[in-house]
């Protein structure tokens, strides 16, 4: 696999043109760092589990099912391919309790691999990278 971006550890600002992706829980009121910091920063609902909000997209993984999982990274990467002069930084998305692993979560994003807009944490890459 060619060396790609990947998303910085510790986001704190955002370009003009940048969405930060974060887990949530199906209630919309995950209280992890990055959903924290996603509502404190950068636009994110409280109470709004998934989809654009203010400079974020919120992706629902704790209180779903894997299917329901697997259908919102599937309209989430139909959105980055739409949306190309836009990037999109995932964050790695299992939080507590999910009862998903990013191992789980990670393969969903294989086929975002030749975007250019999209940028996965560095362990997404290499876990795509080992099954690919």
């Amino acid at each position: 696999m060619a060396e790609r971006v990947c998303t910085p550890d510790i986001v704190t600002s955002l370009a003009e043109d940048e969405i930060l992706v974060f887990g949530n829980n199906a209630a919309g009121d995950a209280d992890t760092p990055m959903a924290r910091l996603a509502r404190e920063k950068f636009g994110a609902e409280m109470n709004n589990p998934e989809g654009l909000q203010g400079s974020t997209y919120s992706v629902a993984v704790q209180g779903v099912t894997f299917d329901k999982l697997n259908e919102e990274i599937s309209v989430l990467l139909d959105i980055i391919y739409e949306w190309d002069q836009t990037t999109f930084l995932v964050t790695p998305l299992a939080i507590a309790e999910s009862g998903f692993s990013n191992k789980e979560i990670a393969p969903l994003f294989a086929d975002a691999i030749g975007y250019y807009n999209i940028r996965l944490p560095r362990e997404y890459l290499d876990i795509i990278s080992r099954i690919s």
